[in-house]
């Protein structure tokens, strides 16, 4: 296993985008629901309204209760603030229904668009990320994105209308107050201003440090059998800890900024009650003003440093949002590098005429991988691929299933440049049966099936029987209905492999791409995968990986690689005569090691 000890993993860090853009590529979500957001703020401002009723009412009833009103006066103004506090309330539960329901859709759009980005994405691109950083984008990140234009545009527009509705009732009561409880307003703001200069980069660092953590985490998850082989839990605990540490690290630096900036604010918003009491007091001591108007006046000052704080509170989710709105939109916007041309034709089911012409290949420019690769294979034909790893044997399979395009050259299918024909009609011409098979996590059938969802029931089995693996099938518990664990792991390497090359019997493709699947069994297994591989091969192209020259002896050609270069080709006999690298495994060949072994140890 790899491992990057540094938290900020180039490939985790996203470029930085202006607060601005972040917030209008979210809008776009927002405006395909526009009367969510429409009923959601019309909502916000009833209830707002009916809460500024409050105080008026306070106002009243004070005055009127000190100049001794009637009994049945007090009940109707007890109904009417009753009556005002349902109102408020019925309108914030219509608004908090619409706004879940708001969010929630917004949510599944974002999330959606990313994961359909990841489809078409190259596999280069994965190939230079961590699994655990992509997860962390389309579940967290997504969610904190959100919340800042959902959550935050209903809240701050609920905090601008109430400070608007108050700041007029404020001066309606009292302008010589008013302008003394405006008094902290500079403070307020410019507090704002300051956490907001110095905030982001402390929430990306916090995005980074969870992304890396999550990567690590999802690593050894998948390769805890191999840590525990080695015997490496403690080295293992020591790097978790190490990333745990730089989160907490980032995450503190967050919440200490925070802890100097809120009780700052709340400060500077109690110094305006207190100017308001003192002076207030004092108007009332002088007969100046009544004490239902400052009482009433407090209630509105209460509900103005309020939103105030609502403001504050939603800047740190802005600056959270927006460094993962960064993290989101690097994915959104990463250039898809292998994709269909806009003349790109759709491919009907192909002979199995394969060409590669002077096909050269980098999977980065300083680095060449193939050079001048150049063979044919006719329809129906077996050829096979034979030399040391690195060689570039599975890179020829990567390009004719276009995960990458040729740096140079070209590869026809049936006469057919695969760049000119749709990704998906190429796609469904190959079957690959890999070395390693890849099970998802569910049944025995949706493995299968994965070759072809809509098969019936009898083309399910039949491919089942087909491949050696109904045998076994039938003896698990629940059959098709076994689980099969996270990537096979309930299965053995032979039922793994079977079950693989069930899924592709099922898709019935022209073209089979096979990285020898007989590797890494034992004898009898190896016979039964034989059996089921040759009923797989038949009347069909197939491209071998070979990894032992006892399976390429019947090939129709074998082409030997070295260092990206095709340096032999021809049949088992023809290639023996001529006494080259090939000739040479032969005569020494072990049956017990693989060509590569057999290379890397010198016998060639």
């Amino acid at each position: 296993m790899i491992r990057h000890d540094t938290v900020n993993d180039e490939t985790m860090v996203a470029r930085k985008r202006p607060a601005s853009e972040i917030f209008l590529r979210v809008a776009r979500y927002v405006g395909r629901y526009p009367w969510f957001a429409v009923g959601t703020i019309a909502c916000a401002v009833l209830s707002t309204l009916a809460g500024l009723a409050f105080p008026k009412l306070t106002q009243v009833l004070v005055d009127r209760l000190i100049a001794g009103a009637e009994p049945a006066w007090i009940v109707g103004m007890a109904a009417a603030l009753l009556g005002a506090c349902a109102v408020r309330d019925v309108f914030d539960f219509l608004r908090i229904q619409l706004n879940n329901r708001f969010e929630q859709r917004v949510i599944f759009d974002m999330r959606s668009d990313l994961y359909d980005k990841l489809q078409q994405l190259s596999v280069r691109y994965f190939d230079q990320r961590a699994t655990g950083d992509l997860m962390t984008r389309v579940i967290d990140d997504v969610n904190a994105v959100e919340r800042v234009l959902i959550d935050g545009i209903e809240q701050g527009t609920v905090a601008l209308l109430g400070l608007l509705g108050v700041g007029v009732m404020l001066f309606h009561f009292s302008p010589t107050l008013a302008w003394w409880a405006m008094l902290p307003v500079p403070l307020l703001v410019g507090g704002a201003l300051a956490y907001t200069l110095t905030a982001h980069g402390r929430y990306r660092r916090v995005r980074e440090a969870t992304s890396a953590l999550n990567a690590l985490l999802h690593d050894n998850l998948q390769g805890i059998r191999q840590i525990k082989v080695f015997g490496r839990e403690a080295m293992e605990s020591g790097r978790f800890r190490q990333r745990a540490n730089a989160l907490r690290a980032a995450t503190l630096r967050v919440m200490g900024a925070w802890s100097v900036y809120s009780p700052a604010m709340n400060l500077a918003a109690w110094l305006g009650y207190v100017l308001v009491f003192w002076l207030g007091g004092l108007a009332v001591w002088r007969g100046e003003l009544t004490v239902g108007t400052l009482v009433g006046f407090l209630g509105y000052l209460g509900m103005f440093y309020g939103p105030m704080r609502t403001l504050h509170g939603l800047n740190q989710m802005f600056q959270a949002g927006r460094a993962a709105g960064e993290r989101v939109f690097d994915i959104l916007d990463a250039p898809v590098e292998v994709t269909d041309r806009s003349t790109a034709q759709v491919l009907g089911r192909v002979r199995g005429e394969v060409r590669f012409e002077d096909v050269s290949f980098a999977y980065r420019p300083e680095v060449p991988v193939l050079h001048h690769v150049q063979f044919h294979v006719r329809p129906g034909e077996t050829v096979a691929f034979v030399g040391p790893t690195g060689a570039g044997k599975s890179t020829i399979f990567h390009l004719l299933a276009r995960f990458y395009d040729v740096t140079s050259g070209r590869i026809l299918l049936d006469g057919h440049d695969i760049r000119d024909v749709t990704l998906a009609s190429l796609r469904a011409q190959i079957g690959v049966v890999s070395q390693e098979p890849f099970l998802f996590n569910g049944t025995i059938r949706e493995n299968i099936l994965y070759g072809r969802p809509e098969a019936t029931e009898a083309e399910l089995r039949a491919a089942a029987r087909a491949a050696n693996c109904e045998e076994f099938i039938e003896r698990l518990p629940d059959r098709y209905e076994s689980r099969v664990g996270e990537r096979g792991v309930k299965l053995s390497v032979g039922e793994k492999q079977r079950i693989s090359i069930a899924r592709a019997l099922l898709k019935d493709p022209p073209i089979l791409l096979l990285d020898e699947a007989t590797a890494s069994v034992d004898t009898a297994t190896e016979k039964l995968i034989q059996e089921a591989l040759e009923r797989l091969m038949a009347n069909r192209t197939c491209l071998v990986i070979a990894h032992r020259l006892s399976t390429v002896r019947h090939a129709d050609q074998i082409l030997v690689l070295q260092r990206g270069r095709i340096i032999e080709r021809g049949r088992h006999e023809e290639l023996v005569e001529q006494g080259g690298l090939y000739a040479r495994l032969c005569r020494v060949q072990d049956t017990t090691l693989t060509i590569e072994e057999q290379l890397a140890a010198g016998r060639g």
